[in-house]
């Protein structure tokens, strides 16, 4: 068999640039319009001082209580455990009702009722159910990640080709092999798309499951500003929690390529 050389096509080097200038210029144009008085510094916190305080926070745990590292640590833990948790339940679950009718009937009803329900507004049964420790926040978080991957996996099988179906059928394969070595593979690539948003879902509900009566963890940080009045620890808080995102899901999305190629092999 003939092989064949990936074509790598080479980005010109004003386009490589471009992300970077967009975001020095971003930074610069805000730093301006809090240092003109343009946006009041009471309100907005200009980047070099959240810098500053970024730099005082790895190794002052003052005035919230604790360095950077333990609060990223805290939401981190939080937030793996509840994203675990909704994969390992909910895409065996959309899987399921996307191909048995049975597990469609008694699962789906249930799941329609409660999509719609914001994962915020769980907080105060949760602080009933598990009061204010780990398991509280880890609940919430699972609720928030567990729509998209049902949701996906059961759109990825019923995606599948009727006529892949069919043909299978015709070489006596019964519901659990057609469901095991056609349905699941066919379903892979919108399984792989439910990691990337349930991760989005459980990372943004991060803030509101920590509002728990937490003492660590960035949503903490964030809130403690607020009390605080210290916009600087605000903002802190939340490029945290996008930093965090993103490379949490530039990590998930280097996973599902390797994945991806090596099934495709």
């Amino acid at each position: 068999m003939q092989a064949y050389k990936e074509v790598v096509v080479k980005t010109p080097l004003p386009l490589r640039i471009l992300p970077y200038l967009s975001v020095a210029v971003f930074l610069l144009i805000w730093e301006l319009a809090v240092r003109t008085g343009m946006i009041p510094s009471v309100l907005l916190a200009p980047p070099s001082q959240v810098f500053s305080l970024f730099i005082d926070k790895l190794t002052q745990p003052n005035p919230d209580g604790a360095v950077l590292a333990v609060h990223a640590w805290t939401s981190l833990q939080e937030a793996l455990i509840g994203y675990g948790l909704s994969l390992l339940v909910g895409i065996p679950l959309g899987l399921a009702m996307g191909w048995f009718r049975v597990v469609e009937g008694l699962a789906r009803p249930i799941f329609e009722l409660i999509r719609p329900i914001p994962p915020i507004a769980w907080i105060p049964l949760t602080v009933f159910w598990f009061g204010i420790g780990l398991a509280g926040k880890v609940f919430i978080i699972w609720i928030a990640g567990i729509v998209p991957c049902v949701i996906n996996s059961y759109v990825g099988v019923r995606m599948t080709q009727p006529t892949l179906i069919q043909m299978a059928r015709t070489y006596g394969a019964n519901d659990w092999q057609i469901f095991c070595g056609l349905c699941v593979p066919s379903a892979l690539p919108m399984v792989f798309g439910a990691l990337q948003i349930a991760l989005a879902y459980c990372w943004t509900n991060l803030v509101g499951a920590e509002l728990l009566a937490a003492n660590t963890g960035l949503g903490y940080l964030i809130t403690m500003g607020g009390r605080l009045a210290r916009p600087d620890i605000v903002v802190l808080g939340m490029v945290s929690v996008g930093v965090s995102g993103a490379v949490l899901g530039f990590i998930i999305d280097c996973i599902e390529k390797r994945l991806l190629a090596g099934i495709r092999r």
